[in-house]
């Protein structure tokens, strides 16, 4: 994939966000997965292996399908090529989204319209939303930037730039999988067990960049690189997940605040990890250095990215 593309497809991001009056690869994952998981969850024994199949037909199709479309583009002219590559990873990354949904929490936060901010992040959290406060709520919404900084932003940019269009194709199916099947439920324990994993996999190295990115980030905005740097060292393997913790614990350092805590899933209160260090209540303030921090490290991806490109291409 070209440098300048990859580059053009990241701008339309920050400036239009998801290209919501255009066909968008990931609902059609999405419809496939659930396509999937009624033909195959109760036909197939034992579930886990009925997850397995998911895993591999979901990413076989979505791979014959974007190879089919980048092909059939790039024959009836390389232009079109060039734009349907641009397009399917334009799909890819999610900063201007990300930024967005949570700025709509903290906007119905600020103007004391609690339900309204509880409603806005229940679209964007895993959690249970109903009863959380205003520490609670701001708490979340930080969380969910650092950790989507990670599988949002810089993991597709590092497949991206890996395996271009393609590549980063691939990446969002496995992590649309593990979304929508890979949760430790009655349902999903075994059924979702290889979707699971498969996302632990791509996301482990990415996890551990973003931690890096968010350190190096810190000091042209006059954060604590410092305490970054210790927190994500210290915390960082406290999440059951081996990779969730990482950006959060970098990012709680950053702001020299503390995330994570018990959370409410399905009506059941997690007694989750804690990253960093209780000193103050967060603040509003908080949530907009976290959304600085994540714009200049998804910069620092982006040019990252984009030296990959040149190296695969380079070796290929």
């Amino acid at each position: 994939m070209p440098p300048l593309l990859l580059a053009a497809a990241f701008a339309a991001d920050l400036l239009f966000g998801d290209p919501r009056q255009l066909p968008h690869p990931v609902v059609g994952i999405g419809r496939l997965i659930r396509g999937l998981e009624a033909l195959l969850y109760e036909r197939i024994r034992p579930r886990r292996f009925g997850g397995v199949l998911l895993v591999v037909l979901t990413l076989l199709a979505t791979g014959v399908l974007a190879r089919g479309v980048l092909t059939l583009a790039d024959r009836l002219h390389p232009l079109l090529g060039l734009l349907a590559a641009g397009w399917l990873a334009w799909t890819c990354l999610a900063v201007r989204e990300l930024h967005r949904q949570s700025a709509l929490v903290v906007s119905r936060l600020a103007a004391g319209d609690l339900p309204g901010a509880r409603a806005a992040l229940g679209m964007i959290v895993g959690r249970d939303t109903g009863e959380l406060d205003e520490q609670g709520i701001l708490r979340a919404c930080i969380e969910t930037v650092a950790e989507n900084s990670s599988d949002g932003i810089v993991a597709p940019l590092f497949y991206l730039g890996l395996g271009g269009p393609l590549g980063g194709v691939l990446y969002k199916a496995a992590s649309t999988m593990d979304s929508m099947v890979g949760y430790k439920n009655a349902r999903y324990r075994d059924f979702g067990w290889a979707a699971a994993r498969l996302d632990d996999l791509l996301n482990w190295l990415p996890a551990r960049l973003t931690a890096l990115l968010m350190v190096a980030c810190c000091v042209p905005l006059g954060l604590d690189a410092g305490g970054a740097w210790c927190i994500a060292r210290r915390d960082g393997r406290k999440h059951a997940s081996p990779n969730a913790g990482l950006p959060e614990a970098a990012a709680a350092g950053a702001l020299a605040v503390q995330l994570g805590g018990p959370a409410c899933y399905f009506g059941r209160w997690q007694d989750k990890p804690t990253f960093g260090d209780a000193g103050r209540p967060l603040t509003v303030a908080d949530y907009r250095r976290m959304v600085y921090l994540m714009y200049l490290l998804s910069t620092a991806a982006l040019l990252l990215a984009m030296a990959m490109t040149m190296v695969v291409k380079t070796n290929g």
